[in-house]
């Protein structure tokens, strides 16, 4: 639906650049928590303006996130990203691609809050790394994509490690959630090439899993079980 493409562009871009003067007084001034209330309702904007109405499914019942924790989710579309403060209940610092610094006004996010991530340089995502756990002392959550790119019309990618390893050696909780389908309302690819529509996509999030007490040789059977969760939600909620 190109002309729903048309409007969600509209409805990305005209809130962001309305909100921008506050964005940029926030994060230049280190107003962190002030920052992601913005991103909350900028979130909200979107979901409003395009018609695209997310449905947070919680797998027992809805919970106040620990703080902090990592949160890990399947990546499927920019959507995952836009939407994640619709179950979000704090201030969260993003870990992603180091292109997003070449993106002119949104850039500011990655120079002054989130984290961008070099994924060809070791010693970069090693930093990365090491500025998420610097975040978390300070008592903020991380957000990560363990698949390190969106996948193609929602199958999954094997995770990598980072994630896993870092809620553990910060003995913290890992949240995850499962984007359902959001790529089916936003697909990656061309613009105009990628399907895109009105709808009401599926997230799921799970129970926290404790790592408190777990170490280096846990990592594997931690990060099994988060893709495991996350096939049978989206076989759950999305099987074809």
């Amino acid at each position: 639906m190109p002309l729903w493409k048309v409007l969600f562009a509209l409805s990305f871009g005209v809130p962001f650049l309305v909100l921008f003067p506050l964005f940029y007084w926030a994060l230049k001034t280190g107003r962190i928590d002030y920052a992601f209330r913005l991103k909350r309702f900028w979130a909200r904007c979107i979901s409003l303006f395009s018609l695209v109405i997310p449905k947070v499914i919680y797998v027992s019942e809805p919970y106040k996130l620990p703080k902090p924790c990592v949160i890990v989710a399947n990546h499927t579309s920019y959507l995952d990203i836009c939407y994640s403060p619709f179950y979000i209940d704090h201030t969260a610092i993003y870990m992603g691609k180091a292109e997003l610094l070449k993106i002119p006004l949104f850039k500011i996010f990655f120079q002054y809050m989130d984290i961008p991530v070099n994924r060809k340089s070791i010693t970069n995502a090693h930093q990365a790394f090491v500025s998420a756990g610097h975040e978390i002392d300070k008592g903020r959550s991380m957000v990560i994509y363990p698949e390190g790119t969106i996948s193609s019309e929602g199958q999954l990618k094997p995770f990598k490690n980072g994630a896993f390893k870092l809620a553990i050696d910060k003995q913290i909780p890992i949240v995850p959630v499962v984007n359902v389908n959001n790529w089916r309302y936003l697909q990656n690819g061309g613009f105009f090439k990628s399907n895109g529509r009105p709808g009401f996509p599926v997230i799921v999030v799970g129970n926290p899993i404790e790592t408190k007490g777990l170490g280096p040789q846990d990592i594997e059977a931690i990060k099994e079980k988060v893709f495991t969760f996350t096939t049978a939600q989206i076989l759950k909620y999305d099987g074809k």
